[in-house]
């Protein structure tokens, strides 16, 4: 079978390199994809960018293209599966209406409130004056302010105090800094424990939980800095043992998915709750309608089962006739390298060097998350986070050791960086 893969990051990399290993697969193309994905072993790129629906629909027929996979939120949120399905073209992703759950926050609290899923106390606000008056009316205390809508991972702002919340507020809902993303928004309360990622798949209605991941989402180590897309996620996380994992499918993943088939919103995809992990227990921080990125590297890097099985089992809601997912036992670390200035402004087109060495290291694999080629075959940088650097180990530790002896041997101009991915998971086990 043909499969088309639409993206171009790092996700999108991985989700093409795993399902090139199918043996159902005969070709995969990445539309538009990135230089990982044109070096890529039996991956082909096609340049019709993600927003191009008619010529995605196009592709998909001149190609007989079997299945399509759409890998990141903006397109789902558009509702290319709907434009494929009506088509007649079968797609691996949720629906426009499913989608949401990540593309709009408040219709996220509101699932969750039905659902009488654990979360953080909320309130949504239309205009910057009702909320400042909400904010000098209560406690001076820490709060969250979050844009309705998609903003690329950054539309979050955590706040400690009632000025920062002010200054988040107008600058969403005045200055648009996320543009129309900042139209709605809201205040919630900040919760204080370690974040997890908790990945499933479902067809509406089996579950199929994927093995629990962190993200370290700020910039900088020891988790300082301005929020970014991720700098780096392990897998297995076992701030989330067996336990905790049997009750976030139970009290978060069941009700949500029970919720949106009431609300006649069948979701049929990857369903990624985002968990702040209080003392109270786990609370859902968001949703996202699709795979973690960068979780989804770590997390395909130690999945056995052919990934396309899976795919079209929940495209045809039969999830609950197949077997139960491998897993390779060694954990996975994975280190993004960035641009000089990310998660703000930066410069594109350097050229990258070691790849080819880094590529030679056992246990590693490099996916390409914001790069091109050159001209003479060369790899450029393309974007904010450029590479996504994993390794499989015996522990965390050795993987984590693995993975920086590979991210030392790439540069260039202004590349950087966290030197401290997985290390709360190494410390736990001291």
């Amino acid at each position: 079978m043909k499969v088309l893969v639409v993206g171009s990051g790092g996700r999108e990399h991985a989700l093409a390199w795993k399902i090139s290993q199918s043996p159902k697969v005969s070709k995969v193309y990445a539309a538009p994809g990135n230089a990982g994905t044109a070096l890529e072993a039996g991956v082909e790129n096609v340049s019709i960018s993600e927003k191009d629906f008619s010529g995605l629909i196009k592709f998909c027929k001149d190609r007989v293209v079997d299945l399509v996979v759409v890998g990141p939120e903006a397109p789902l949120a558009s509702g290319l599966v709907d434009a494929l399905e009506a088509e007649g073209i079968r797609a691996f992703g949720p629906n426009k209406k499913a989608a949401q759950i990540e593309g709009s926050k408040v219709f996220c609290k509101e699932v969750l409130v039905r659902g009488n899923v654990p979360t953080a106390r909320s309130r949504t606000f239309y205009n910057a004056q009702e909320a400042a008056e909400y904010l000098n009316a209560v406690d001076d205390e820490p709060c969250v302010v979050k844009a309705d809508g998609l903003a690329a991972g950054k539309g979050v702002v955590v706040c400690d105090n009632r000025q920062q919340a002010l200054e988040a507020v107008d600058m969403i809902a005045n200055q648009r800094a996320f543009g129309d993303a900042g139209a709605k928004f809201i205040i919630e309360e900040r919760l204080m424990g370690q974040e997890a990622s908790v990945l499933a798949i479902t067809d509406g209605k089996t579950i199929m939980t994927l093995q629990p991941a962190q993200d370290h989402k700020a910039a900088y180590d020891g988790d300082k800095g301005p929020n970014t897309g991720g700098m780096g996620a392990y897998c297995p996380a076992s701030l989330v043992d067996d336990d905790k994992l049997h009750w976030i499918e139970e009290k978060v993943l069941l009700p949500t998915v029970v919720t949106l088939n009431k609300m006649e919103t069948t979701f049929k995809g990857v369903l990624y709750a985002g968990l702040m992990m209080t003392l109270s227990g786990p609370r859902v921080l968001e949703y996202n309608a699709r795979f973690g990125d960068p979780e989804c590297q770590p997390l395909l890097s130690r999945l056995k089962t052919d990934l396309v099985d899976v795919m079209e089992a929940t495209i045809d809601q039969r999830l609950d006739q197949l077997d139960p997912l491998e897993w390779d036992d060694r954990p996975a670390v994975c280190v993004v390298i960035a641009s000089k200035g990310y998660p703000g402004s930066y410069e594109k087109g350097f050229k990258i060097s070691g790849l080819e060495e880094a590529a030679k290291l056992p246990d590693v694999k490099v996916f390409h998350a914001g790069t091109k080629l050159d001209a003479d075959g060369g790899v450029l940088t393309n974007g904010g986070r450029v590479l996504d650097v994993v390794a499989l180990g015996e522990s965390v530790a050795d993987a984590k050791r693995k993975a920086y002896e590979a991210v030392a041997k790439i540069h260039w101009d202004g590349c950087w960086s966290r030197s401290d991915v997985a290390d709360k998971e190494i410390n736990a086990k001291k």
